[in-house]
């Protein structure tokens, strides 16, 4: 699934952070190209619940940066300890808010457990500041950790 997000990202998504062709097109589009229907909707529900939660509880929270984020246990081990820190490291740095950071961690725990990483994590938040439009100075800078992460693995 993980590889068919990366795929839309990259390929369908346009600036306003939407996909360019609707769910039916894309799934026969994803399918011709040689991805797994149900992988392609899963991947598809995820990016719907991304959506879903920067439209209902994004706008509905207010969450100040001085607040402390507990992780339930089932979150501190699909994280892990450097997944933990990094989201606290970008929180630090002013590249995520906390809600982005809750965004992140929503669809964190909406992939496969065998699909978290470090590097997946990195490209979820990525994914998450592209959908929100007004992060765009913190959209380049995790593009730039994101590559500069990719060019690191081929040397």
């Amino acid at each position: 699934m993980f590889e068919i997000l990366i795929f839309l990202f990259e390929n369908y998504m346009d600036e306003k952070a939407v996909l360019k062709m609707d769910n039916d097109a894309l799934l026969i589009e994803l399918e011709k190209i040689g991805f797994d229907r149900s992988e392609i909707t899963r991947a598809l529900h995820w990016l719907n619940g991304l959506v879903l939660f920067q439209q209902t509880v994004a706008p509905s929270h207010k969450l100040t940066p001085l607040a402390i984020r507990h992780y339930v246990p089932e979150e501190a081990e699909r994280l892990g300890v450097e997944g933990r820190g990094l989201l606290l490291y970008l929180e630090q740095i002013g590249i995520i808010d906390p809600i982005t950071r809750e965004m992140a961690i929503d669809r964190i725990m909406a992939l496969d457990y065998r699909e978290v990483d470090l590097g997946r994590i990195k490209w979820v938040i990525l994914m998450v500041l592209f959908n929100q439009p007004d992060k765009k100075s913190a959209l380049t800078l995790m593009q730039d950790m994101v590559l500069a992460d990719a060019f690191d693995v081929l040397h």
